[in-house]
């Protein structure tokens, strides 16, 4: 690889849902390469203690080192902010042996420079080549380390690691655009790490807002089809009479209207992974085709007689008790046990703890806070025990609006309980009949309309136990209409 296409490929990788380890030893490696070195190493600032460590470095003696940042070359240069260019390493005052001593390693010559966004900018990590093959790293190679370096402390600035004013780097979570370190997550990762090594059917379960989705591109692009389509279809919002054509496309002249030949998601999605969202929404005559198409990888367009096959790997997500459906008739059980081969329940956001809610506000408002040209934000103590006290039935996706609508209300950065919309209760004062508690709703004040009516048709179907098509009927509304509320 180029010089010039490794900043770009790092780059470019850096704007999706990888895998921070997984990136960071692949940029090691390409870097060592590309400078001719024996080998190198990415450490990062830890913005909570200070410490430097790295993520993953090509150490294959140790997985990873940690260092305080008073120590060592490399510390040297995350205090100071200096290109440091060493002929003889051993030479040098600043240079530490600890490493050396644990790894059985011989350090020579070292090159390391700052990640920052730019000049003046607080320092996130250092990056370290050693021991070039064909003797010292000269001017060019610093140059280049520098630049490089740069664009790392920029890509860095775009994902879940940024820091703020401060030195360091905030580690939310192993995967890029997923923020969560608990224990409730832990499982969840490590499935989908082990998901994403094979091409195994994955079923996601989770409440609405959890983050389903995110979760589904992580498996994709941590996967072998990475460079491949990524198809998502919201089986909530296919009208019955196309689903089958929206899955399989269709030929000229399969039904009125039908002018030209149309691929299907499957056929777009060969060589990618197709996303099925809302899985137990789909049609039950259009499960049987979805079946077939697991058990054989073959399907025919609507209208078509040829059979066509694709290699696509299925991701599915849903929110609906799948075992009750079954039971109901209304989805398939050979369907079932298909689509459930790695099975994972993503938690809702109650039973992730007051922390995880706290770096999920801060992730939010830094992010909405970049997006709207806001300082950066505060959430003051106040703010903080209000978002800690409400149990955000909607999940990660409800908290992310309340941070959304706070940081616009906030010109000066500082949000404050009065900026979150009001959670007061509205409160019937005649005494509810008996056994009619399960057909009552509250809807908080200070809630929009559309909020308050999504809420309001979420209560609709729980009470109808997940059924959107009762739903819409009590409703008087279609069912696209339910999916397109419940989507919001």
């Amino acid at each position: 690889m180029s010089r010039l296409s490794l900043l770009v490929d790092l780059a470019s990788l850096l704007a999706r849902e990888v895998d921070f380890d997984a990136l960071l030893r692949t940029a090691c490696e390409r870097l060592a390469a590309a400078l001719s070195a024996d080998r190198a190493t990415i450490w990062l600032v830890d913005g909570e203690t200070g410490d430097l460590h790295t993520r993953v470095a090509l150490l294959p003696e140790l997985p990873g080192l940690r260092q305080p940042i008073d120590r060592g070359i490399a510390g040297y240069v995350a205090r100071t902010g200096e290109v440091v260019r060493l002929d003889d390493a051993r030479a040098d005052e600043r240079f530490d042996p600890s490493a050396d001593r644990a790894t059985g390693y011989t350090t020579r010559t070292v090159l390391v420079a700052p990640i920052r966004e730019e000049e003046g900018s607080p320092v996130r990590g250092v990056v370290q080549v050693l021991n070039k093959d064909d003797g010292p790293f000269d001017v060019e190679d610093e140059r280049y380390l520098a630049a490089l370096a740069t664009q790392l402390g920029r890509a860095l600035r775009m994902t879940t690691l940024r820091g703020g004013g401060a030195p360091g780097v905030i580690l939310r979570g192993p995967f890029n655009r997923i923020v969560g370190r608990g224990d409730a997550l832990a499982k969840v990762y490590e499935r989908v790490t082990l998901a994403a090594q094979t091409d195994a059917t994955v079923l996601l379960r989770g409440e609405t807002g959890t983050g389903k989705g995110l979760f589904a591109r992580a498996i994709h692009v941590n996967s072998a089809r990475q460079s491949k389509p990524f198809i998502t279809v919201d089986c909530t919002t296919l009208p019955s009479q196309l689903v089958e054509s929206e899955l399989f496309g269709h030929e000229r002249g399969a039904f009125t209207g039908a002018d030209r030949r149309v691929p299907g998601k499957v056929e777009l999605a060969d060589g990618g992974t197709l996303f099925l969202d809302e899985l137990g929404e789909l049609p039950l005559e259009a499960q049987g085709k979805l079946l077939r198409f697991l058990q054989d990888r073959v399907f025919e367009r609507v209208g078509g007689r040829s059979t066509i096959g694709a290699d696509v790997r299925i991701v599915c997500a849903t929110n609906k008790d799948l075992e009750r459906a079954v039971r109901r008739g209304e989805f398939r059980e050979d369907l079932y046990y298909r689509v459930r081969v790695v099975e994972i329940a993503i938690p809702p956001l109650r039973d992730r703890g007051p922390e995880e809610i706290e770096d999920l506000a801060r992730h939010f408002a830094d992010s909405y806070a970049a997006r709207y040209g806001r300082p950066e934000p505060e959430l003051t103590p106040a703010a903080l025990a209000r978002l800690r006290s409400h149990s955000f039935p909607g999940n990660v996706r409800e908290l992310e609006h309340w941070i959304e609508s706070a940081v616009a209300l906030a010109p000066d950065g500082r949000i404050v309980p009065d900026l979150f919309p009001q959670i007061s209760r509205i409160v019937d004062s005649t005494p509810p009949a008996a056994g009619n508690d399960d057909n009552s709703v509250s809807v908080p004040l200070g809630l929009s309309l559309d909020v308050a009516q999504r809420r309001y048709v979420e209560a609709t179907v729980r009470a109808c136990d997940g059924n959107k098509s009762e739903a819409a009927k009590r409703l008087g509304v279609g069912r696209n209409s339910i999916g397109r509320w419940l989507k919001e």
